[in-house]
C-alpha cells in the first residue's frame, strides 16, 4: 500500500459491509481505504461509490465492531493491487491474495491492479488450440479451446467440484506447436492452473486441496480460497485477484493458464447483498441491473494476444438455483461466454460420473480447436453422429415409457442399447483421465456396434477407413 494521505472521522452510517463517509475531497472510485476501529485494529476497504462529497466504502472484513465516533478512515490514493510472482505457483492464498498455507510470505515481482487492463480487441488472437481436459464428454463433444471462457452449469448436490478438480489435475495444452509430438512432450508445454474458490465450505476446500496434492497438480496451481464463513465482500475481490494472477503468468511469463472459478453463484449473491446495502433499485429476482456488465468485466479477461505466447482460459462453475437454466445467473453467463457444459441430475442418480448432459451442452469454439494437426480429422463428424444417435435414443426412452419396449422396432432397440452404452462408457469415465486419442477410439467402438446404414452423418471415406 502507498503512504496514506487523507484521514476522516466524518462517518455517518454503517450498513452491512458498507461504511458512509461525509465531506470528502479528492477521493477516487476504486481507491483503497485503511480503516482503524475502536480496538486499534486496521482493516482495508475500497471506495465503491462517490456522490458529491459522500463516499461509500466497502469493508473487506465487514463492519462488525466499528462505530461512527471512534472509527477513522484514511484514503491511500492507490487502487487495489495484488502482489505477484512465479513463487505463487504451489501456494494457497486467501481471497485477498495473502498466503494461508503456513509458508513464507511472497516476495513480489510486481503489484498489479486487480481490475486488470482491458484487452484491445484489435490485439486479440482468435482461439484455436485445443486444451485436453481428460474428460471425454468435454474433449470429444464440447471441446475447450485456449483463450475460451466455458461455464459449467451445475445444480445443488451435483459433483461440479469433483469435475473441476479432475480438469485442474489433468488439463494440458495440445495445440499446433504440440502436433505430431509425443504425449510426454506435449505435457511439457508451459501450463498452469489458477483455482479460485468463492464462498465454498471447509469440506469442499479440503476436498480440492487433497485432490491437488494427490494428483501432483498443486505444483503448477495457484489456489485462492474464500470460504463460506469469510466476509461476503471478500468474494467480490477473489475472482479479480485470481484473474490478475492468471494474466501475470500468461502475459508476463508466457504460460497457458486455465482459470477455474467456483462457485460464481456465491459471487452474484455477494453482489446482490452489496447492492441491497446501497439501496439500489433491484433488477431481476433482486440482483442489480448492472450484474451483466459486472460479470462481463470478469469473463472478458479470458483470451490470447497477438505475438504473445501466453493465454488465459476460463472454466466457470455456477450452481443454478432450483436447476433453473433461465435464472439470471446462468442466463447472463450464457450470453457472455462461448457455450456451456450442463450437468444432469438424472445421470448423477444413475451413478454416472461426470454427469454431463451433452445435449444442452455446447462449445461455440469447438470447430476452431479440432481438425488436422490437432486431433483426428474425423472429430467433427464423429461428434455429430454421437449427438444424433444419443438424441434419438433419448426420444425413444420417452416413447418407450408410453408404448412399452416390445412395440419398438429392431433398429430402435439398437439405438436404445447404444444410448445406454454411451452413458455408461463414454460419459461415465469416472475420475480417470482420457487422452483425446482414447476418447475418439472409444467413440468408434460405440459406432461400430451400429449398422453402417445408421451412420448417416459420417462421410463414406471415413467409414471405409475406421468402420472396418
Amino acid at each position: 500500500m502507498t503512504l496514506v494521505t487523507k484521514e476522516y472521522r466524518t462517518l455517518t452510517r454503517l450498513a452491512g459491509p458498507l461504511l458512509f463517509v461525509d465531506r470528502i475531497r479528492d477521493v477516487a472510485f476504486g481507491e483503497i481505504v485503511a480503516i482503524t476501529g475502536p480496538d486499534g485494529q486496521q482493516r482495508w476497504g475500497q471506495v465503491l461509490e462517490i456522490d458529491k462529497r459522500l463516499g461509500i466504502v466497502q469493508v473487506f472484513s465487514g463492519t462488525s465492531g466499528l462505530d461512527l465516533r471512534r472509527t477513522s478512515v484514511r484514503f491511500t490514493g492507490d487502487v487495489a493491487r495484488l502482489d505477484v510472482s512465479l513463487a505463487m505457483l504451489g501456494r494457497v492464498l486467501n481471497g485477498l491474495g495473502e498466503p494461508i498455507d503456513g509458508g513464507l510470505p511472497l516476495l513480489a515481482d510486481a503489484a498489479l491492479d486487480i481490475n486488470g487492463l482491458p484487452i484491445n480487441p484489435a490485439e486479440r488472437e482468435r482461439p484455436s488450440e485445443f486444451i485436453q481436459s481428460g474428460v471425454s464428454a468435454i474433449d470429444g463433444l464440447n471441446t475447450l479451446v485456449r483463450g475460451q471462457k466455458l461455464p459449467i452449469f451445475s445444480g445443488a448436490g451435483l459433483p461440479a467440484s469433483a469435475l473441476a478438480a479432475q480438469v485442474a489435475a489433468y488439463a494440458q495444452v495440445v495445440g499446433p506447436a504440440a502436433a505430431g509430438r509425443a504425449a510426454a512432450d506435449q505435457a511439457a508445454e508451459p501450463f498452469a492452473v489458477v483455482f479460485a474458490a468463492i464462498g465454498i465450505t471447509h469440506r469442499e476446500a479440503n476436498f480440492f486441496l487433497e485432490q491437488f496434492r494427490e494428483t501432483g497438480a498443486l505444483e503448477r496451481t495457484v489456489v485462492f480460497m474464500n470460504l463460506a464463513n469469510d466476509p461476503a465482500i471478500e468474494r467480490l475481490f477473489t475472482p479479480r485477484a485470481a484473474l490478475t494472477a492468471a494474466e501475470y503468468l500468461a502475459f508476463t511469463h508466457g504460460r497457458h493458464v486455465l482459470v477455474i472459478l467456483t462457485d460464481m453463484t456465491n459471487y452474484c449473491e455477494a453482489l446482490r447483498e452489496v447492492s441491497a446495502a446501497r439501496e439500489e433499485v433491484p433488477g431481476r429476482r433482486g440482483y442489480p441491473g448492472y450484474m451483466y456488465s459486472d460479470l462481463a468485466s470478469l469473463y472478458e479477461r479470458a483470451g490470447r494476444l497477438k505475438n504473445r505466447s501466453g493465454s488465459v482460459t476460463q472454466l466457470i462453475i455456477l450452481t443454478m438455483p432450483d436447476d433453473d437454466i433461465t435464472h439470471p445467473i446462468p442466463d447472463l453467463t450464457g450470453y457472455i461466454t462461448e457455450g456451456q457444459i450442463v450437468l444432469s441430475r438424472d445421470l448423477h442418480r444413475q451413478g454416472v460420473h461426470p454427469p454431463i448432459d451433452v445435449l444442452p451442452s455446447l462449445s461455440r469454439l469447438m470447430n476452431a480447436g479440432i481438425g488436422a494437426g490437432k486431433t483426428r480429422a474425423d472429430h467433427r463428424a464423429v461428434a455429430d453422429q454421437l449427438y444424433a444417435l444419443y438424441a434419438q435414443g433419448r426420444d425413444l426412452r420417452r416413447l418407450m415409457a408410453i408404448i412399452g419396449q416390445a412395440a419398438l422396432s429392431e433398429e430402435d432397440q439398437r439405438v436404445l442399447a447404444f444410448t445406454d452404452r454411451f452413458e455408461k462408457t463414454f460419459i461415465g469415465q469416472g475420475m480417470q483421465a482420457r487422452p483425446i486419442e482414447e476418447t475418439l477410439n472409444l467413440a468408434w467402438e460405440l459406432l461400430r456396434a451400429m449398422p453402417r446404414a445408421a451412420l448417416k452423418r459420417i462421410p463414406e471415406a471415413l467409414l471405409a477407413q475406421y468402420y472396418g
